[in-house]
């Protein structure tokens, strides 16, 4: 399994409380579909696969059946009333994890629904060094200061400027009480603004162009067809050691040595499930299923890669065909070929003969070829469901 550091547990507040004017119509825009879900789902999806926990959205006028299947299949998210501000709507998801009282908390804009996990592990992250932390892009095109009569009265300089983003990343104990005790007459621009008036210091990390925000009802119609393929590849190592089980795609085999792992180390799964995840831009197994997690001691790794194909489907994609090598001085893996094809089969719906399952050694060569562990790599295929269609 890959070995990425975790992340540092965190809760999120998802602010939808807003009703989206500009947009038109009677549908609040966060409760509007865009590229197959609502706006405040894909916001949901984002955080939960990050591993935030609890969630509060803070909402707005929503109906008991349309906030069920707003969170169907979520349990760990909790509601809070929205304010007359964009402020007082953050204290109030603030106040709803006060029971809790994280040590670290995202603050996102349900408007932003392309939020990649990258940007959260950035933000999540700076917080080692700072009370708050905010992703900004720089200013590419030329800044002008707009004078009462409508002429250019100055030039502003835009390499000291940056466009911000949410989510914004805080201690939570320090926004909270940074809310609380806003003085200011006016409703604040953002979060890191009543942060920083209180003298917390805010990093700047890089933010992504995917982070654009929902605001005029064309940007609903800016929704791009999928790339009609994709490729992604995975690679992965454990360790064989005495006592342990030994697994290779979802197949348990008899040997005198098996795999070491938080899970069950099924280093084929792991890297199949890589593969997947690399194609469709969603980071590794690690980012989904930290080792440090308990969760996911002894867990089955066909829960990742089913995860990992639930993912794809979300993203617009269906798996093509998978191409598998696992390099090993033994066992033999001929013998368990066809049992691993059906199995792999099951878990990700293809047909075996989209499966390929190889072997090869390393001549004695290395770790494998002294036989002190197991490598696997995959190459993966994907299509756009709506290429399928």
């Amino acid at each position: 399994m890959n070995e990425a550091s975790p992340l540092p547990p965190f809760s999120a507040v998802i602010v939808a409380a807003g009703k989206g004017l500009r947009v038109g119509g009677d549908t609040p825009k966060q409760l509007r579909e865009y590229r197959g879900k609502t706006l405040t789902r894909h916001s949901l999806d984002a955080l939960a696969a990050a591993g935030a926990d609890p969630i509060v959205i803070v909402h707005g006028k929503i109906d008991e059946d349309a906030a069920k299947q707003l969170t169907a299949g979520l349990d760990n998210v909790l509601w809070a009333a929205g304010g007359a501000t964009r402020q007082a709507s953050v204290r109030s998801g603030l106040e709803a994890l006060a029971f809790a009282s994280p040590d670290r908390v995202l603050i996102h804009d349900a408007a932003r629904p392309d939020l990649p996990q990258s940007v959260i592990a950035r933000l999540v992250n700076a917080l080692d060094e700072h009370c708050g932390a905010i992703p900004t892009l720089p200013v590419v095109d030329s800044l002008a200061v707009a004078g009462d009569a409508g002429t250019m009265a100055g030039k502003a300089d835009r390499d000291s400027l940056r466009r911000v983003q949410t989510p914004q990343a805080f201690r939570y104990k320090a926004i909270l009480e940074a809310h609380r005790s806003w003085s200011g007459a006016l409703d604040a621009g953002d979060d890191a603004q009543v942060l920083s008036a209180t003298g917390g210091s805010v990093a700047l990390v890089d933010g992504d162009e995917r982070l654009k925000k929902i605001t005029f009802a064309e940007d609903f119609m800016d929704q791009p067809r999928a790339a009609p393929y994709r490729v992604g590849q995975g690679y992965d190592v454990h360790r064989l050691v005495e006592g342990e089980e030994l697994w290779l795609c979802g197949v348990k085999l008899d040997h005198t040595h098996g795999l070491a792992g938080h899970s069950d180390a099924d280093v084929a799964l792991h890297a199949i499930t890589d593969a997947i995840l690399g194609a469709v831009g969603e980071g590794d197994i690690g980012t989904h299923f930290p080792p440090s997690d308990p969760r996911w001691a002894g867990a089955r790794s066909g829960q990742f890669l089913e995860h990992a194909v639930n993912l794809a489907k979300q993203a617009g994609y269906q798996i093509g065909n998978i191409d598998l090598t696992i390099i090993c001085e033994a066992p033999r893996i001929g013998p368990h070929r066809p049992k691993m094809r059906s199995e792999l089969a099951k878990l990700t719906s293809l047909h075996p003969s989209a499966i390929s399952v190889k072997a090869t050694t390393t001549e004695r060569l290395g770790f494998t070829g002294r036989g002190e562990g197991i490598a696997a790599q995959a190459l993966v295929s994907l299509s756009s469901l709506e290429t399928a269609l």
